[in-house]
């Protein structure tokens, strides 16, 4: 076998022109600065934003989880609260029945003893449970707290005080579970 010698390319002649025409050079002061390119940020990995993707989503699982707990606690405890004043609510009778039997005079010491220690049991349990008791003749109206169903002309009692109590006010935290009922003087 023979090797053949690789042959040399020659270049092409240039084509013929004529002579170069003379180009004058800018002025100085005309040239204007050339603006400075940003330099190119090199291309992010493809794993580099697959990763942030990941990583916002995560937090994002995160921050609903977090707001789901916080939300199922108190539906909860909102849930607890509304049980716990409805069954105090169911009591409340019991309560009006028994102040009233205190408030009648009897013959009967025996009896009127009872009905004062039922009372008293029945207190300790409402405050045990958080419950507040509001509404006393002299106290200052409160139409957030009292239900007034009549009105008085009183010169001696203050504007906007209560002269009577048909039902005491009952409340449990911030939550009315039951209005006073009261009288008040103009």
């Amino acid at each position: 076998m023979s090797k053949k010698k690789p042959e040399k390319e020659k270049p092409a002649p240039a084509p013929e022109q004529g002579p170069a025409p003379q180009q004058e050079a800018p002025a100085p002061e005309q040239t204007a600065p050339a603006p400075e390119a940003a330099p190119e940020e090199p291309p992010k990995p493809d794993w580099e934003e697959k990763y942030n993707k990941l990583y916002d989503s995560h937090l994002r699982l995160a921050a609903e989880y977090d707001n789901y707990r916080k939300r199922t606690r108190k539906e909860q405890e909102q849930s607890y609260t509304n049980g716990k004043s409805d069954t105090i609510l169911k009591l409340l009778p019991i309560y009006d029945n028994l102040e009233r039997a205190l408030k009648q005079e009897t013959q009967d010491a025996a009896f009127q003893k009872g009905v004062a220690l039922t009372m008293t049991e029945l207190m300790k349990i409402l405050k045990s449970l958080g419950v507040e008791i509001f509404g006393e003749p002299g106290d200052k109206f409160d139409p957030q707290l009292h239900n007034a169903v009549m009105h008085v002309e009183d010169d001696a009692q203050g504007e906007g005080v209560i002269v009577q109590v048909f039902q005491k006010g009952f409340k449990l935290g911030d939550k009315i579970v039951r209005f006073a009922m009261v009288q008040v003087a103009n």
